[in-house]
């Protein structure tokens, strides 16, 4: 038994393996290092993969995953549950029902001969629970427990807009944008796949837990198992989430310095923790630790440039700006989620608004412009920086590796992996085309049964962006760990072609963004299947299905959330469910889709210098691609201009706290434990943050379900819970009062 570790370019790989390579050097294997290091090059083609108990399992997971991220998804702060926690929960389950289900050979009748199940045999129990089913219920809950975007995009238009558009839109659009994703991710196999050179290093880190779990389950030298250590875990957490859950939670929104000072603007923006930069750095709630990602996840040298990103823009140039009255920044709050009108008041967008929901330029001219707080100018600023700098960065450090990919992909030599997938029958293309064809067709029925504006050739459009993008932006990904997002382009266009329809823009908005985001994501479950050795026809069944179930579920949660929870999607909302991830859609629609870019970044607004980011962006990434190939072999080989613009695109609505506390904490475990400790790091590391998230979420949902919905809930009202709600901070006061009469 090994102990190998590797480390590639977006994860950290430290791993166990039950093969050790060293001594089957004479076989044949990957040309990657950290792909032998990971990944099995032998295959069992008689393992059973798609087994009664894997659909039970897998389905029974999955749906309760993707309803509680439904919920998550309309509170802050909260969790979510990540695919690797269901990886971790479902082996002991699958190894209880691998003791529990009678083994018998079971057979169908044979009058069920006309329809192909005459004399079929199955089983309950065809054996120990494998590595195969394991693989297949983590495949259904990570292309299927996310959150859509085209669910918030249609509580938007539901809460703000006063479009009701009803369930049976919602799960139209929901089906259509998620699955012409998946049909994208099967067109691409023999470009994103296939290939040994794409290497995908999001699933090394899946390769690895799975060997483990599937490898002895004590270690040789004795000591606790991972399976108990992850039990244990749990527990602590699960019981722990009481204190910053619902006893206490000052530990929370633990904005110690704001209650020494808390009628003090400046220091509750600085130090504050709902609406400040979070200079106080601690938290003791978990869920707002892991807002933006599990620091024990992400490697160390990705947290530094992340942090390094946060710490210029957010603790050095967000106070300049704001603090000199740029934009008029400081007659608004410094961390908000929603714009402002002239007179400092949540911009009221029914003011410019048409009786048909499209823009009044005479009501606008008559009202005020909109204005963004410091969070919103910012996040735009860095938007335009990226959309430059990731181009420009692909070019100089992968631009041969993709161009190679293009030129060279179907003659690359198959390694041991593709010749053992030989064995299965591939899935036809033309499967993935009559399911690309019908989600189009889904498309155009969601956009004129519904009479939503958007017309069939932007619905063309809008697809049109993530085939182009999907290929190119698959490459970076597959090989550098490095997603390329089409946010901005996705919402300039149909800014420019659909002028003051913002729910039309919106929708084009979910289609293009979500489209590529669950191709990219199909992609990437399509070769971990290649890795572990699944049939290709097993994987695209339980991608299909999964998705197609979650997805009706999750609006099912939603319709019954906003006609039962009173208040939900308002700031005041008692159990903390004020939507965030909806005020930001709104904002953005707003921007976008209502006024347009042309009249909020032209050359009469006062936001038209953030263009300049553009080209600013473009030349951040040549001074270090130069540095790396005057000095290689370097540090400098870790400086990434995307990673630490992309790693700050979160606020809003996340705030400064669920950066520093963040990085205070990945401090801790990925550079001196990992450093001091490699050995506790490598058996338990991975499993902590899965077993944390795991019990943090258990623990929120049984509060809300027991103490805090039901006849109104049972609300502690003492110190503990109120003292955070007394400053400035959660108040989220702005520096200067505006002036009588507006800003002019």
């Amino acid at each position: 038994m090994s102990y190998p570790s590797v480390a590639d370019s977006a994860s950290v790989a430290s791993v166990k393996m039950e093969f050790d390579f060293d001594e089957v050097e004479d076989e044949e294997d990957s040309p990657f290092p950290e792909v032998r290091a990971s990944v099995s090059n032998v295959d069992d083609p008689e393992m059973p993969a798609m087994t009664i108990r894997m659909w039970f399992l897998g389905l029974l997971l999955t749906l309760a995953a993707g309803s509680a991220n439904i919920f998550f998804n309309f509170r802050q702060p909260a969790p979510s549950i990540v695919s690797n926690v269901l990886l971790l929960i479902s082996h002991p389950a699958g190894k209880l029902l691998a003791l529990t289900l009678p083994i018998r050979t079971y057979r169908l009748p044979r009058w069920l001969a006309p329809i192909g199940l005459g004399g079929y045999e199955f089983s309950l129990n065809p054996g120990p629970w494998n590595i195969k089913e394991h693989a297949l219920v983590y495949i259904m809950a990570n292309v299927s427990i996310g959150v859509p975007t085209a669910l918030n995009a249609v509580v938007v238009a539901e809460v703000n807009y006063d479009v009701k558009l009803g369930y049976g839109f919602n799960a139209l659009l929901i089906l259509a944008t998620q699955l012409t994703g998946f049909s994208l991710a099967g067109l691409c196999r023999r470009y994103l796949v296939w290939p040994a050179s794409m290497v995908w290093p999001q699933n090394l880190i899946v390769c690895t837990l799975l060997n483990t779990l599937h490898a002895e389950e004590e270690d040789a030298r004795g000591g606790m198992s991972r399976f108990r250590f992850f039990c244990y875990a749990v527990l602590g957490s699960f019981f722990w989430f009481f204190l910053p859950g619902y006893l206490f939670q000052a530990l929370s929104v633990f904005s110690f310095v704001c209650w020494i000072r808390p009628n003090d603007i400046v220091v509750n923006q600085l130090f504050g923790v709902s609406g400040g930069l979070g200079m106080s750095i601690i938290t003791f709630d978990w869920s707002q630790i892991t807002w933006i990602g599990s620091p024990l996840m992400v490697p160390w040298w990705a947290e530094v440039q992340i942090f390094a990103g946060f710490f210029l823009v957010y603790w050095i140039l967000a106070p300049i700006l704001y603090y000199t009255n740029s934009w008029y920044l400081s007659y608004f709050p410094l961390m908000a989620n929603q714009p402002y009108d002239r007179f400092g008041q949540p911009y009221d967008i029914t003011r410019v608004l048409t009786p048909d929901h499209t823009f009044d330029v005479e009501a606008y001219n008559n009202y005020s412009p909109l204005y963004l707080p410091a969070s919103y100018a910012i996040t735009y600023l860095i938007a335009f920086a990226l959309s430059s700098a990731m181009i420009v960065h692909t070019v100089l450090y992968h631009g041969r590796t993709v161009l190679h990919g293009f030129l060279h992909t179907r003659i690359e030599k198959d390694d041991i992996h593709a010749k053992l997938m030989r064995a299965y029958p591939e899935v036809p293309d033309w499967w993935y085309l009559v399911t690309f064809v019908g989600c189009f067709a889904l498309a155009i029925v969601t956009a004129e049964v519904w009479h939503t504006d958007i017309p069939v050739w932007a619905l063309v459009l809008a697809i049109a962006l993530p085939v182009t993008y999907i290929i190119p932006s698959g490459y970076v990904y597959a090989m550098t760990g490095q997603n390329i997002t089409i946010n901005l382009l996705a919402q300039i266009i149909p800014g420019m072609i659909l002028p003051g329809k913002p729910v039309p823009n919106m929708i084009f908005k979910a289609y293009a963004v979500q489209t590529l985001a669950e191709g990219t994501a199909f992609v990437q479950d399509l070769k971990l299947g290649h890795y572990i050795k699944l049939p290709p026809r097993a994987t695209f069944m339980v991608q299909l299905i999964s998705t197609m179930l979650v997805g009706l579920l999750q609006v099912g949660v939603k319709e019954w959330m906003f006609s039962n929870i009173p208040d939900i999607c308002q700031p005041t909302q008692k159990d903390f469910l004020t939507c965030p991830h909806n005020q930001v859609q709104y904002t953005t629609s707003a921007v976008w889709g209502l006024i347009g870019p042309s009249r909020q970044f032209g050359a009469q607004s006062i936001y038209h210098p953030q263009l300049y980011a553009v080209a600013i962006g473009a030349i951040l990434p040549i001074p270090f691609w130069l540095w790396q190939r005057r000095w290689p072999n370097n540090w400098n080989k870790y400086v990434s201009m995307p990673i630490m613009l992309n790693g700050i695109g979160l606020i809003p609505p996340a705030t400064g706290i669920n950066y520093s506390s963040w990085f205070l904490l990945g401090f801790i475990f990925q550079f001196l434990i990992r450093r001091r400790n490699f050995g506790w790091w490598t058996k338990f590391n991975y499993v902590l943050t899965a077993a944390f998230d795991c019990g943090t979420v258990l623990s929120l949902l049984l509060i809300f379900f027991t103490l805090q919905f039901p006849k109104g809930g049972f609300n502690l009202n003492w110190w503990g819970n109120t003292v955070f709600m007394k400053t400035a901070d959660w108040n989220r006061l702005p520096l200067r009062e505006v002036p009588s009469g507006g800003i002019r």
